[in-house]
């Protein structure tokens, strides 16, 4: 009995080991791959998945994204200085340009707009320089006495606005500037920025109220470690008349290249060199 016992255990270890092809079953076969293999070798076992790493995975390949193909909710970079619109020049807000005929507020030597903004003003410059451009408020077209918004390339490549008053010919900066939401850019060889001011100030000398009406004085020049220069041309433009942030206009100043041909005097000897060409000599 004890020689049976011990041949049937031996057949039975025999049978399971799958000496002579007995398919193992598949529980068997589970233990194989996540134990060992049928020579003892290890077997292949499921890489363990991070949770995170999965989902992270999951979420990209998914179609959660944007259509310039960015995961929300990043948003896609935007041009962090908004160009001048010239077509709203005389329509939703006043300006003025000065330069060559046509010119915008790209290509003109100085262009300004303005307009209105709940109880504030909004102010756009623009000049080809490196250095600063300003705008003057002035009762009588004359340097001298006047309060004035400046925006100064410094050294640093930022584009900041000041608050200046001048002083006969001398423009001194003030530490009470009014100015607010203020952006500036220095790109193409020209200083353009924006900026707000309040339309109601206290009375006080270096500040004007702006919904009375002022000449505006045009200015624009070198910067040296962030500080002003003389400007560029002896006699800056000042508008022909006093400019009502009321009223929206788009007026042009021909630069002193073009002012020539524009004087009447100038055109009449045109004209009359004109027929004499024609009529020839007697």
């Amino acid at each position: 009995m004890l020689f049976l016992r011990r041949l049937v255990q031996l057949l039975t270890l025999v049978i399971q080991s799958g000496w002579w092809g007995v398919a193992p079953s598949p529980t068997d076969e589970g233990a194989l791959r996540s134990g060992h293999g049928e020579h003892g070798e290890p077997g292949h076992q499921e890489p363990h998945k991070d949770t995170y790493s999965t989902f992270a995975s999951e979420f990209l390949e998914s179609r959660h994204l944007s259509d310039d193909g960015y995961p929300f909710p990043t948003a896609p970079p935007v041009d962090p200085f908004a160009r001048i619109k010239v077509v709203d020049c005389g329509v939703t807000k006043g300006c003025i340009r000065y330069g060559k005929p046509g010119c915008d507020a790209e290509t003109c030597d100085y262009f300004l707009s303005y307009r209105r903004i709940g109880t504030d003003v909004e102010y756009e410059m623009s000049a080809d320089t490196d250095g600063w451009v300003a705008v003057g408020f002035s009762s009588d077209k004359k340097m001298g006495g006047d309060d004035v918004m400046g925006c100064v390339h410094d050294d640093n490549g930022r584009v900041r606005i000041h608050h200046f008053y001048n002083v006969g010919q001398w423009a001194k900066e003030i530490k009470r500037n009014p100015a607010r939401d203020e952006e500036g850019i220095f790109d193409n060889n020209r200083v353009t920025c924006r900026f707000k001011r309040p339309l109601y100030v206290p009375r006080e000398e270096t500040l004007v109220d702006l919904h009375l009406s002022w000449y505006y004085l045009f200015a624009w020049g070198p910067a040296i470690q962030g500080s002003i220069t003389r400007h560029d041309i002896d006699n800056p433009p000042v508008s022909d008349r006093m400019v009502s942030i009321y009223k929206y206009e788009d007026l042009f100043m021909p630069s002193t290249a073009y002012q020539t041909f524009n004087s009447p005097l100038c055109l009449l000897l045109i004209v009359a060199l004109t027929f004499y060409l024609l009529m020839g000599t007697p």
